[in-house]
């Protein structure tokens, strides 16, 4: 695909543009706001007066926006649907399951090829080779979209047909993404608490982030086959450290309610005879598997 509208000019929105301007393709533009079209007219961008007319010039509409509502709203206006009839829609707004699928039925309904993103980096880490895409939607739309994806990033995940597979996908990762990140600021909470270096505590999580990935990974693939016979760490190891980081963040007088929830699941998890099975079992607790019942 060479011709491309881009609905949507907020920070990663001007950044997709740019990017397929500068893979050689015809990018029509639109934004509610016509002022944050001027920098990538100056590059060669075409603006539209309207987002049907950009989408009538294109073979493709990428839309990223504020939300789903603002996606519907923009769809709702004069001409913009019909615009879209034998069109690729790339969604790469953040949304839920939910609201992919919703837009994966007014795309068929309008007769447009349909795909779902979530989009993985920041605006300016966007056009590397280890940009991280995840899609989903019509395997022929996937395959139409690949030029129009490969300049938006070097690692595009397409997860499968199913429309909502990229945003529960999102959602997965994001809960990666927040819980990692608030066990760290819970840790430099303790280290700071302890008169420690906190910018040596980043540089040592930092440090020991890609092996500690390649951990998970292993977790991930023994959640996936359903084997948990112990092969990296025992469950039983962590319900003690857990324990113990509890026990720390009360002394010091730090909140504990983090710490706490997780000595909790992994006792749970325990309590459910997980202990001489792989970390991972614990899963088997967030399922509500083998929920212990309570004495007394």
């Amino acid at each position: 695909m060479k011709t491309v509208a881009v609905i949507g000019l907020g920070q990663m929105g001007t950044k997709l543009a740019s990017l397929l301007l500068q893979a050689g393709m015809e990018v029509h533009v639109w934004n509610r706001t016509p002022d944050k079209a001027a920098s990538l007219a100056s590059h060669g961008a075409i603006v539209a007066d309207t987002a049907a007319q950009a989408a009538a010039a294109a073979e493709a509409v990428v839309i990223c926006v504020h939300d789903y509502a603002a996606t519907h709203a923009i769809l709702s206006g004069d001409g913009v649907k019909a615009a879209l009839k034998g069109k690729l829609v790339l969604q790469l707004t953040t949304g839920s399951p939910q609201d992919a699928k919703e837009l994966a039925a007014v795309a068929r309904e309008v007769g447009a090829g349909y795909l779902d993103g979530a989009i993985q980096v920041a605006p300016e880490q966007m056009g590397q080779p280890d940009t991280t895409i995840l899609v989903s939607g019509s395997r022929a739309a996937h395959a139409d979209a690949r030029d129009l994806l490969a300049a938006l990033g070097g690692n595009i995940v397409y997860l499968g047909e199913d429309a909502a597979a990229a945003a529960t996908m999102d959602l997965a990762t994001l809960s990666y993404v927040y819980g990692a990140s608030m066990g760290f600021f819970q840790g430099a909470a303790l280290a700071q608490a302890e008169g420690l270096d906190v910018g040596v505590y980043g540089g040592i999580v930092e440090a020991m982030s890609p092996s500690f990935g390649a951990f998970l990974r292993h977790e991930g693939n023994v959640i996936e086959k359903g084997d948990f016979a112990i092969s990296q760490s025992p469950l039983s190891i962590s319900v003690d450290a857990t324990r113990r980081i509890e026990e720390a963040m009360r002394r010091q007088g730090l909140r504990s309610e983090l710490p706490a929830l997780i000595a909790q699941l992994l006792r749970d998890a325990e309590d459910a005879g997980y202990a001489n099975e792989e970390f991972a079992a614990v899963t088997k607790i967030l399922r509500g598997a083998a929920a212990p019942t309570s004495v007394g």
